[in-house]
């Protein structure tokens, strides 16, 4: 009678195992729309690379200015359709209750934002500009480049500056103009080279028997090159000071060269003050 018990009872535990063999025996399922996440992960990635690398290209030689014009303009593009993508795959994840996939997916819709807003603003902010390349304080009489004309040599623009120019700059940047200090034309001119200096520029000429300063300015990314020339006038007890910025190349300059001389001559008048 008792092996007929133990024998039941044997059979009823083979027929319930017990729960850590259940676990043993079972595999773990993949959490859904993992394998998404990162494939959104990786489009975005693939567009962060190739706007990180349509500057430097240009600038190594690797390709043409409008190859890395094109490849910068085709990747904010591309990272606009990642970022919905991006933000349709958090959805998923969420729903599916997967958190890795959720911050996967938000990486990829930061990645894109970071990668599509840029040259969305830009293009939002310089759509109404005038399509010039020189700005100057002194429109009627431009300051004129000296020194830095040995460097300008093959450069796609000319020097010479296009009086046609003058009118678009008065359309497209009525605030420009000169800066009127109440300092002598010598302590004008240091505050100007003090100035210079400090934006990073790189001084070709530096004259203070003519009150002339020229610099290049270098952009960050593709490399472009702006040359700068300061003139100080003296102007009874006080001075003036005029700037001019010209791109080497480009029909128009995104409103870069306005944007320097603002920043130039808001400094400017800062240090004076002193």
């Amino acid at each position: 009678m008792l092996t007929k018990t133990r024998r039941e009872s044997d059979k009823i535990q083979g027929m319930n195992p017990t729960p850590s063999r259940v676990g043993a025996d079972t595999a773990t399922p993949r959490p859904a729309g993992i394998k998404t996440s990162w494939m959104v992960a990786g489009l975005a990635a693939a567009c962060g690379l190739a706007a990180l690398a349509a500057g430097p290209g240009y600038r190594f030689g690797w390709w043409g200015l409008g190859a890395g014009l094109q490849t910068m303009r085709w990747a904010a593009t591309a990272a606009a359709v990642v970022l919905v993508l991006a933000l349709l795959s958090t959805a998923m994840a969420y729903r599916a209750q997967t958190r890795r996939g959720i911050a996967i997916c938000l990486a990829a819709a930061l990645l894109s934002l970071l990668v599509a807003a840029p040259p969305a603003f830009l293009w939002l902010r310089t759509r109404g500009l005038p399509p010039i390349h020189d700005v100057s304080t002194d429109t009627g009489n431009p300051p004129r480049y000296v020194a830095v004309l040995q460097l300008r040599k093959g450069a796609r623009n000319s020097s010479d500056y296009n009086p046609a120019a003058a009118v678009q700059q008065r359309l497209g940047y009525p605030d420009i103009g000169p800066a009127d200090l109440a300092v002598p034309a010598a302590q004008a001119f240091q505050s100007a080279e003090r100035v210079a200096r400090a934006m990073g520029w790189s001084i070709v000429a530096d004259v203070p028997a003519e009150l002339r300063i020229e610099a290049t300015a270098t952009t960050l990314l593709f490399g472009f090159k702006d040359d700068i020339v300061i003139r100080v006038s003296p102007t009874g007890a006080g001075s003036r000071v005029d700037m001019r910025s010209l791109s080497r190349i480009g029909g128009g300059d995104f409103g870069t060269n306005a944007s320097r001389i603002r920043a130039f001559i808001n400094k400017l008048r800062a240090d004076a003050a002193r």
